[in-house]
């Protein structure tokens, strides 16, 4: 068990992690995803370099900053967070062969915005009206009816599982996509490429690329990795205009879950994620100390 689990690997995450780990508490942080930062060639406007610094080495230096001082870094990729049992968090991340489980009693998201925009057409339209991007807000209005998931990894297998006991029936769209070499057999797959969603008032058809079609009820949208958004979602903290709102702790509406860097908005810049990484670091510490 952790005193504080952080998702996201960013300037934010690991920004936090090390004030934790510093103040003698025990840190996870879990991350898997492509950083945006990780294509910057050459950053000239951060603090400290007299020479520009390359984005990948930035964020390779924090981790190994990080590591040195003793925070616990996971490669894996986080599919699910879950409110458990004495005010503890469980954090899902996907392997293989078993579900690997963490439980931690702050959580900080700091993975970034989501980048998995999928420009299917008919999407945007019918959002809230069978497109949705939370299976386990919405599965109950689905019961007994045909779904679809979009995606092709471990995130939309997630979506599937909560999916199942609640669905008539649940079909995978990986729109031309591959597919995970583990997945199970039990699923139902559809591989075409998707040239459209279609509906009157509501989503009610799948176009594909050849012209065949498949009737649905919703289609839940898990494309990529799970962002801190999307976490957001499912725990119940304040989205809006796809960034999470906190206050000026770093603190959403959920008791000891956090959000920093990119993912709440505004200037999206390596200064704004480490001040906000700073002060969710602070704010856990304070918190853990009245734990």
């Amino acid at each position: 068990m952790f005193d504080c689990i952080i998702i996201g690997s960013g300037p934010a995450g690991i920004t936090a992690s090390l004030y934790i780990v510093r103040a003698g508490y025990k840190v996870l942080v879990i991350s898997k995803s492509e950083s945006a930062l990780n294509k910057a060639d050459k950053i000239e406007n951060y603090y400290g370099f007299k020479e520009p610094i390359s984005g990948k080495e930035l964020i390779k230096n924090g981790i190994e900053q990080a590591k040195r001082l003793g925070v616990n870094i996971l490669e894996k990729e986080v599919v699910s967070i879950k409110f458990s049992n004495d005010n503890l968090y469980e954090v899902i991340v996907n392997d293989p062969n078993v579900e690997e489980k963490y439980m931690a009693k702050n959580i900080i998201l700091a993975t970034g915005v989501s980048r998995n925009k999928s420009n299917i057409e008919g999407i945007k339209e019918f959002e809230g009206r069978g497109i949705s991007y939370c299976a386990i807000c919405d599965a109950a209005f689905y019961r007994g009816k045909n779904v679809a998931v979009l995606g092709n990894g471990p995130y939309a297998i997630q979506e599937i599982n909560e999916l199942l006991p609640i669905a008539e029936s649940v079909t995978l769209l990986t729109n031309g996509n591959k597919v995970l070499d583990n997945i199970s057999k039990n699923i139902i797959m559809n591989k075409k490429k998707i040239k459209k969603f279609v509906g009157n008032k509501k989503i009610e058809e799948i176009q594909f690329g050849d012209e065949t079609t498949q009737k649905i009820d919703g289609v839940f949208i898990a494309e990529g990795v799970a962002s801190s958004v999307d976490f957001a979602k499912k725990i119940g903290a304040r989205v809006e205009k796809n960034y999470i709102i906190v206050n000026d702790k770093m603190e959403t509406n959920v008791p000891n879950i956090y959000a920093c860097g990119d993912c709440t908005g505004g200037i999206l810049q390596i200064s704004k994620a480490v001040y906000q990484g700073t002060v969710a670091g602070l704010e856990v510490i304070n918190k853990l100390k009245c734990q």
